[in-house]
């Protein structure tokens, strides 16, 4: 018996890693921003078709200021946001073509790059402003949820360094969440919840951040 055991579970070991190795990779769509006149400067958002995400940023802390800041932060996007996502980036043609209008006279709103990657494809377009629809939808979702996971990173600051100014910020969050102008507040559910059950934080303040969590269905 021992040793039917030992060659029964070699073969389920050699299966595992045979799937292991024949199954496909994770799609990937990347979005970047530079914008050196914006804080930050520069992001980057790497969403894959299994959930997982990862937000990169750097910029100055201040216009005045010569500091740099820099900001990673693993995540899990929601499964209906990963579904638009790539479903914009099908309906873009997985950015295998030019997105740019190229029309003269609009104003600079920083260098976009979208890219996608799978098994079978590939693609990458980089463009200051599209008319291609698709491309407007993803470009919107995308640069919303920076600013949330923005909001998240000072947030996390403000609350260790300087609890006054959290009140500021949730109230942005607030007026940006009601304009649609946020998403994937799930994303940065841990400082909200951790604001919430401060006692050293003023009412108020925990008020705002609790509403944010009910608005994004959290609680």
């Amino acid at each position: 018996m021992p040793r039917l055991l030992q060659i029964l579970c070699l073969l389920i070991f050699s299966a595992l890693l045979a799937f292991s190795q024949t199954a496909p990779a994770p799609a990937i769509v990347t979005f970047t921003l530079d914008f050196p006149a914006s804080q930050p400067e520069h992001y980057s958002i790497r969403v894959q078709s299994d959930g997982s995400a990862r937000y990169q940023s750097s910029g100055r802390l201040s216009a005045d200021s010569d500091e740099t800041d820099s900001f990673d932060l693993g995540f899990t996007v929601t499964a209906e946001t990963r579904q638009k996502i790539f479903e914009l980036a099908a309906k873009a043609g997985y950015f295998q073509k030019d997105v740019d209008s190229h029309h003269k006279g609009l104003a600079f709103t920083g260098k976009k790059t979208l890219t996608y990657q799978d098994a079978r494809r590939s693609g990458e377009a980089t463009y200051n402003y599209s008319s291609n629809p698709a491309v407007q939808d993803l470009t919107s979702l995308m640069q919303n949820l920076s600013a949330t996971l923005e909001f998240g990173h000072r947030l996390h600051y403000d609350h260790r360094y300087q609890k006054l100014a959290l009140d500021e910020e949730l109230k942005r969050m607030e007026e940006m969440a009601r304009s649609n102008q946020l998403a994937e507040v799930t994303a940065i559910q841990p400082i909200l919840d951790e604001i919430i059950a401060d006692p050293l934080v003023i009412n108020v303040t925990r008020a705002r951040a609790q509403r944010l969590l009910e608005r994004a269905g959290v609680r």
